[in-house]
């Protein structure tokens, strides 16, 4: 709890925070609020096609624009979330075994990280969602995965920093289960370096979710989402511009702030470790 205050603690951390809340609550209740602000189910046909008629004008299909963008987010941000959590527990799970291990575990869960790193993230994306469809689970599975080598190499990396220190030689002199050790003894002393990783990953996540859904990979229409929203109006950009940059800019907006969190954790946790040593 150390790091967050330490990182809470710095203005960076505080804007970023602020900024992530402001898109997180206008995904969670947008798609309550966009009916009952509009009038006009997200849905449903509002007006002509690009006109601007209400708050933000109608989309190509005569959809109203705001009531869209509001119920948008709420997808985008689940899969996003979802995706990162199973490969940070992935990756974590996989580095910390690889690393407090050594030998012959270690190199094998390791070359098997380089393969899957060798693959570009939104090219193996691309190439299971157009073999098996697009669907959430599969999203969320396929950028999972895609996440967990790059997480295990950091969480290897910190192991191996710890696996050494007197508290690990003692939890193994009183014959604890590696299980136990790495749950009790790894894990809490690398949180910092996970964290920071936690919210790369997170904005990585956001990224692709809304670059598939923009490809038409991701989630389908008639779905509001915010991906598909910038892809179905696009072509509509200079006529009724809204369409397209009020998901640009909350998506804009979210990225940039879990990026503050994630310099001010980072910061947090190098400020911490130069306490330590010194």
């Amino acid at each position: 709890m150390s790091l967050f205050r330490r990182a809470l603690a710095l203005p960076q951390a505080k804007v970023g925070l602020m900024l992530t809340a402001a898109v997180v609550l206008l995904a969670v209740f947008g798609p309550w609020l966009g009916p009952l602000l509009t009038g006009h189910d997200p849905m449903e046909f509002a007006a002509k096609p690009f006109r601007p008629d209400g708050a933000a004008g109608t989309d190509g299909l005569g959809r109203d624009v705001l009531s869209r963008f509001l119920s948008g987010g709420a997808t985008l941000l689940l899969y996003a979330v979802l995706a990162t959590a199973l490969g940070v527990v992935l990756g974590t799970a996989l580095g910390m075994l690889a690393g407090y291990s050594g030998g012959r575990l270690d190199s094998v869960i390791m070359r098997g990280n380089d393969v899957l790193l060798s693959f570009p993230q939104l090219v193996f994306a691309l190439l299971a969602i157009a073999m098996l469809g697009p669907q959430g689970w599969l999203l969320v599975l396929v950028i999972g995965i895609t996440h967990a080598p790059r997480v295990a190499r950091v969480a290897r990396q910190a192991t191996v920093a710890v696996r050494d220190n007197d508290y690990i030689r003692a939890a193994q002199m009183y014959a604890m289960p590696r299980r136990t050790i790495l749950l009790r003894e790894v894990l809490p002393n690398i949180t910092g370096p996970l964290m920071v990783e936690l919210g790369l990953r997170l904005t990585y996540s956001i990224g692709y979710v809304a670059s598939l859904s923009f490809l038409g990979l991701g989630i389908q229409p008639p779905a509001a989402d915010w991906g598909l929203m910038i892809n179905e109006n696009r072509i509509a950009l200079v006529v009724q511009p809204w369409g397209v940059l009020l998901p640009v800019l909350a998506i804009a907006v979210l990225t940039v702030g879990t990026n503050l969190i994630t310099d001010s954790l980072a910061s947090a946790a190098s400020r911490r470790e130069k306490e330590v040593l010194s």
